[in-house]
């Protein structure tokens, strides 16, 4: 009898654990819209340019439709943030989700005044841009409940299960967003592109859609109604500013470069493919195309296992050091691997593979665990925030590093960003060894009370935290002291 107890016991456990993965993956799970929208478009400009070679190829729409959603993700990362903290994250995440799948389904159904060609594709700059502020959105609202919902795991498990509903999902909407044009191309085929780009871009509106109802039923994490600063009288930005100010320079730093080399890689899958395409078909571009973004998975998914056994500090720091000896390998031997288009391949994609289990992996996971929730999603906006302008400033920057080491038409010239890339890497590397923190499994909590009790330190009335909790249900070594019975006895009073 007590054996049978026992196993339903652990039958209830179970189910009660396995109850708590659905936030993590419904806070988590919208981050697949980021990898979708913001990769999908290079297979959409890819046709675009054979569709309207003079329209579009001589007009600014070529790099306006590609590159402004990352001035609108900026927005969204900074104004959600905001939002997240001051207000509510579920809140933050239906908003951010409306706006995906308003501006998913309006950039399908682009349209010029009187078919005008300029016209549609300045709307298609337009909602590109409100798509990228509801991507933004996703990062200090989704990501950051879902870090929260992830502290109630078993310890043990709570690093790996944040990575695979946020960074792995990014990848694997990576992955998605490079099949599904090549699947449209094979139902349409060539003399129906435009069929191939809109519908294309309007299936980035399914994945918002299936998880807009679950979020309507999320609750508020618990961290977060415990912890948050929607009912103080004033912010105390100052001394947040003063607590935190280092660790977010750092962390920023690390997320700029980090996005600054991988996203203007995507430079490097152009010139591949020219040189195994030399006859320029489509189906087999964007049938290489899957393949290279197919390289991305197993680095995020062996870095989610890693940020649980190593800690995300030190998976981050193993990753980039790792990929900077593989891209100083790729820029001594490039005029050999130039020749071997599959080992070049190879190549190429483990280094995009220890650049997921590195920093793709864990510098979301540092950004969502290094601050206290009460500002955990502004301090997450703007690390993010940080890393977009790396990813923006990097398209820029890597065609002119090209240029000045001889042009792309020269070994020198293609070896450099390599060069660049890979030291940077290790800078990154030894700034997250030497100034972050360590990062257990507990952390969140932790952090939490570090801050009170310096909020307590600097006088600051840390009975304003959360929804109306009394003083007996604050931190235990908080009510318990002088500053706690204080606090209880003027409430009696009153």
């Amino acid at each position: 009898m007590a054996a049978a107890t026992t196993t339903v016991e652990q039958g209830h456990a179970y189910f009660r654990q396995k109850g708590k993965f659905w936030p993590i993956a419904v806070c988590g799970a919208g981050l697949f819209s980021d990898g979708y929208l913001n990769n999908v478009i290079g297979s959409v400009n890819t046709i675009l340019l054979i569709l309207y070679p003079d329209d579009y190829a001589n007009s600014p729409a070529t790099r306006n439709v590609s590159s402004i959603a990352f001035a609108g993700t900026v927005v969204g990362q900074l104004s959600f943030g905001f939002i997240s903290d001051h207000y509510s994250r579920k809140h933050g995440m239906i908003i951010a989700t409306l706006i995906l799948i308003l501006f998913s389904i309006l950039s399908s159904g682009a349209w010029g005044a009187g078919g005008s060609i300029p016209g549609m594709l300045a709307a298609l700059t337009a909602y590109r841009c409100f798509i990228g502020i509801g991507i933004g959105g996703e990062y200090p609202a989704g990501s950051v409940a879902c870090a929260e919902a992830s502290n109630d795991l078993k310890s043990g498990h709570r690093n790996r299960y944040f990575v695979l509903f946020t960074n792995f999902m990014i990848d694997f909407g990576f992955v998605v967003s490079a099949f599904v044009p090549l699947v449209m191309l094979w139902i349409c085929g060539v003399d129906h592109l435009t069929t191939v780009w809109r519908v294309s871009l309007g299936l980035g509106a399914i994945l918002p859609l299936s998880i807009f109802y679950l979020r309507l039923k999320l609750e508020e994490p618990e961290q977060f109604t415990k912890n948050t600063m929607r009912r103080a009288r004033s912010v105390p930005y100052l001394l947040i500013l003063r607590f935190y100010w280092f660790r977010l320079f750092v962390v920023s730093i690390i997320w700029f470069i980090y996005d600054f080399s991988a996203y203007s890689f995507g430079l490097y899958s152009t010139t591949i493919l020219t040189v195994i395409i030399p006859d320029g078909s489509l189906y087999k571009s964007f049938g290489w195309n899957v393949v290279l973004n197919l390289f991305y998975l197993p680095g995020s998914m062996l870095g989610a296992l890693a940020a649980d056994y190593m800690g995300p500090r030190v998976t981050l720091a193993t990753g980039v050091f790792l990929q900077a000896i593989v891209g100083y390998i790729m820029a001594g031997l490039y005029s050999h691997l130039k020749n071997h288009i599959a080992a070049f391949v190879v190549v190429y994609g483990i280094f995009q593979t220890l650049g997921e289990f590195g920093p793709g992996d864990c510098i979301g996971l540092i950004a969502s665990k290094t601050c206290a929730t009460a500002v955990r999603g502004q301090y997450y906006g703007i690390a993010a925030a940080a890393g977009k302008i790396g990813a923006f400033v990097g398209t820029y920057v890597f065609p002119v590093i090209i240029k000045n080491a001889g042009g792309e038409h020269t070994v020198k010239g293609l070896q450099a960003p390599f060069w660049v890339s890979s030291s940077l890497a290790i800078f990154s590397g030894i700034l997250a060894i030497t100034l972050l923190p360590r990062l257990g499994q507990d952390v969140i909590s932790a952090e939490d009370d570090r801050f009170r009790e310096y909020l307590i330190s600097q006088g600051w009335d840390v009975t304003q935290l959360g929804d109306g909790a009394s003083v007996d249900e604050l931190v235990p070594e908080i009510a318990g002291s002088e500053y706690g019975r204080e606090k209880k006895i003027a409430a009696e009073e009153n």
